[in-house]
């Protein structure tokens, strides 16, 4: 399938919380293996026919400007993709990204994710479910990977230890979303966060939607899931580019 939508990739933030690689780089060009994971990000898109890549920027942009401008003929990339730069501001906030860009182009639905996390989203079935309902957005909902042991007790006597089930845990933002244009319209400044104001404001008017992922999914917000990234980046196939365990 082939879909020249374009997709917006959230890729200006500071990463502060996995400081130890993102002093030297912005977050999405932190190695997942030998390729950054904005690379991983590009290519799981690309695989599900959308190559047509918005790169939002803002922290130490020029090393994203240059990787682009290095791979210009995406045979390095090993997938075939339209994509581009585009500087945002360096302390803009996510909503004000998305407004950035949104001024500036014409189309009229776009696909959004962030540049920090992976997941096997079936994309052309996230599409297709936007599509059907006429809302304004629509957002790709998540349960979070269980991170600590979890212990049940009863008057003090510990009675289950063990891993939290991941379907005790509720659903949270997995930020991969389709969006109409007039979206544009919730964001009012460059310093709103998208996952604030404009996503109460959609609920409020009753124009948010979501979709249900129960495959892979996995951020990389310090440098721990980092390295469990790498870890899962040594299967083959790699869980995130593993469409057959994308279930809905």
């Amino acid at each position: 399938m082939k879909n020249d939508m374009p997709v917006i990739i959230l890729a200006g933030g500071h990463g502060t919380r996995i400081s130890e690689e993102s002093e030297f780089k912005p977050k999405p060009m932190i190695l997942i293996g030998e390729y950054p994971i904005l690379w991983h990000i590009m290519k799981l898109f690309a695989i599900q026919g959308f190559s047509n890549f918005i790169i939002a920027t803002g922290y130490k942009h020029e090393i994203i400007d240059e990787w682009i401008a290095k791979n210009d003929s995406k045979e390095l990339w090993g997938f075939k993709c339209n994509a581009k730069s585009v500087f945002t501001g360096e302390n803009t906030q996510t909503g004000g990204r998305i407004r950035r860009i949104l001024d500036s182009h014409s189309d009229k639905t776009y696909m959004i994710t962030y540049g920090d996390g992976l997941a096997n989203v079936n994309l052309s079935q996230l599409v297709s479910y936007h599509f059907s309902h006429g809302k304004i957005a629509t957002v790709t909902s998540v349960r979070p990977p269980a991170r600590f042991g979890h212990i049940e007790s009863k008057n003090g006597q510990v009675i289950r230890f063990g891993e939290k089930n991941q379907l005790d845990v509720g659903w949270i933002n997995g930020g991969f979303f389709v969006v109409n244009s007039n979206i544009k319209e919730f964001i009012k400044e460059d310093l709103v966060p998208f996952e604030t104001t404009p996503m109460e404001k959609l609920v409020e008017n009753g124009e948010l939607m979501t979709n249900y992922h129960y495959g892979f999914w996995q951020p990389m917000d310090t440098l721990r899931e980092k390295q469990l990234l790498e870890k899962y980046d040594r299967d083959e196939p790699k869980p995130w580019f593993n469409l057959k365990d994308s279930v809905y």
